[in-house]
């Protein structure tokens, strides 16, 4: 047996902090439970001593624990710490968890449990594990449907190790949350003091030469292609590397509704909007980039074009049912794949990259043209139009370098076509269910302190957050937000499926519509009030800029501020 230095004292609480040093986690976000004490008390040995360790956050929800972990990474892109509290805490934190895993977000995501319900020596659990807290099969059997990889540390002399290896399956593609199940017994075991290593960054993949010549080859010679992408700008350079990618082929870039975050400039010429549809008939080859599920319903096949699909894991192994109908696949780094790709535009058919052009040119002047009509019109309107507040929106952060967090249903193709983010993660919608959107705004202004981070959000999916452990976790860590309120009083999706399925049906004829009325909520704002932060309720168009202009000031002063506008649709 190999010799280690004993330091004396030190159990498996500092075998979790030192390993998370080593995995390089800047932070733990932690909804509190009892297990942890062996945590706690490593961070203040450490902190009292002047010890490395990440800092730590102490947060009251596990969704909000998890919800900002996802948003430090989806900026940051290296696993960060979790710690919930058990086999409830799990459950409580599941949603987000699973958002996580679906926007590629890599953590180490653990809790406890106990395994010797005090009938051994030493420590005494406590009886709550007994009673209450523990599940057949363990909480990693309840994480395994939602994380990438799930599994129980069963020694404090491994557990260093384990927690290097969650950490490394996390962060390689497709990176998404690992989950270890530390039970509270190895916990408070004393540890040797084995250091585990530290983890590198995962390495650049590529597809072979020869494979990237012939697809450079396809591009060379097809009349009408394009490029289709989900999730290009998640990767690393991937937003830049796309811009190169298009503009060396002189490649229109279509970002289809499912696509969660800032791919391309929406403000650039190449850009071709939302709509999929017209490309399925007339491209001649489509170009899938980072993208998981461009065609609905899937079987909705393109009528003449060769598939392409640049993607390091095209078949993603969390998506139930996935059908990309691919002709040739680059698999590797997308980001390297791209630049290999820009570095064969060459020997270009001029005369066909001449029509290309001005198709394209009349493409983005009719959508520049659409978008002027609909802000003129909701300009014009009575109410507060949705359209007018993303357009006010893009006015009072232009030249901000502001990161836009969407949470909202029926007005995110709103968001996103009016807003027109144009620059590397400035943009990104909320993936796995509705109620983490300020969760997640905050762990993105947590790793970006310096850019104003704009919270769009629905009504509905208020009232599903968490809202006041979300305020003070705001308030604690010095975390403004700017919160904008799309609020219409209904779950309109709700209502709009029960139109569509039922036209002509009951609740047609008498109006009565369930589950989908907002109008008995107070004023959303006032939630905030007890906070300190600022509040505004806008109802009518010439209050909604200055409105939105004083709580921007409010965000730069340092306070998160509540904008709650009626909408009018």
């Amino acid at each position: 047996m190999t010799d280690y230095p004993h330091n004396p004292g030190v159990d498996g609480g500092d075998a979790v902090v030192s390993a998370l040093n080593a995995v390089g986690a800047e932070y733990l976000f932690c909804s509190s439970g009892s297990e942890w004490a062996p945590v706690w008390e490593a961070l203040a040995r450490r902190h009292r001593d002047g010890e490395p360790a990440p800092e730590y956050l102490d947060l009251t929800h596990e969704t909000v624990a998890v919800g900002m972990a996802t948003g430090f990474g989806l900026v940051r892109r290296r696993p960060q710490g979790v710690l919930l509290h058990a086999a409830p805490g799990l459950l409580q934190g599941s949603m987000a968890v699973h958002g996580a895993l679906l926007a590629g977000v890599p953590m180490v995501v653990a809790s406890s449990e106990s395994t010797t319900y005090g009938d051994a020596p030493g420590h005494d659990p406590g009886g709550q594990w007994y009673r209450n807290l523990s599940v057949v099969g363990g909480p990693h059997g309840i994480a395994q449907p939602f994380t990438k990889w799930s599994n129980e540390a069963a020694s404090v002399h491994t557990l260093p190790t384990m927690i290097t290896r969650a950490a490394e399956l996390a962060w390689r593609a497709p990176a998404g949350p690992a989950y270890l199940n530390i039970p509270l017994e190895i916990l408070l075991e004393e540890w040797d003091g084995r250091a585990a290593k530290p983890i590198v960054a995962p390495g650049s993949t590529h597809s072979s030469p020869e494979e990237v010549d012939s697809v450079a080859q396809l591009i060379r010679e097809a009349a009408n292609p394009v490029i289709v992408t989900e999730t290009a700008g998640r990767e690393e350079g991937g937003f830049e590397a796309l811009v190169a990618f298009a503009e060396a082929w002189h490649l229109p870039v279509v970002e289809p509704d499912s696509a969660v975050c800032g791919n391309f400039p929406r403000t650039h010429p190449l850009h071709a909007g939302s709509d999929i549809g017209p490309w399925m008939a007339e491209a001649d080859l489509i170009l899938l980039v980072n993208c998981r599920a461009p065609f609905y319903p899937p079987s909705r096949r393109p009528a003449k074009a060769k598939v392409v699909v640049i993607d390091e894991v095209p078949q993603r192994p969390h998506v139930v049912y996935q059908v990309l109908f691919a002709d040739r696949y680059l698999e590797g780094t997308v980001t390297n794949t791209l630049r290999q790709l820009t570095k064969r535009a060459k020997d270009l058919d001029e005369v066909a990259i001449a029509v290309r052009r001005t198709a394209q040119e009349q493409r983005h002047a009719a959508e520049l043209a659409a978008v002027t009509a609909a802000e003129s019109q909701a300009a014009d309107a009575e109410g507060v139009d949705p359209v007018l507040v993303a357009a006010t929106l893009r006015t009072l952060l232009d030249g901000r370098d502001g990161i836009v967090v969407d949470e909202t249903i029926t007005h995110s193709r709103i968001v996103k076509r009016h807003v027109r983010t144009d620059t590397p993660d400035s943009y990104f919608y909320v993936q796995g269910g509705l109620g983490q959107g300020i969760a997640v705004a905050l762990g993105v202004k947590l790793a970006a302190p310096e850019r104003p981070v704009v919270l769009t959000i629905g009504d509905g999916a208020f009232t599903y957050n968490p809202v006041i452990p979300s305020y003070d976790a705001s308030k604690a860590y010095e975390l403004p937000l700017l919160i904008v309120v799309f609020n219409n009083r209904v779950y309109k999706s709700m209502n709009l499926n029960h139109r569509r399925f039922y036209p002509d049906g009951a609740a047609a004829e008498t109006g009565e519509w369930l589950g989908t009325d907002l109008r008995r909520l107070p004023r959303l704002a006032r939630f905030a009030e007890p906070f300190g932060m600022h509040t505004e309720t806008v109802d009518t168009t010439d209050a909604l800029a200055p409105a939105l202009e004083r709580a921007l000031k409010a965000v730069t002063g340092g306070t998160t501020a509540v904008v709650d506008v009626l909408v009018t649709r």
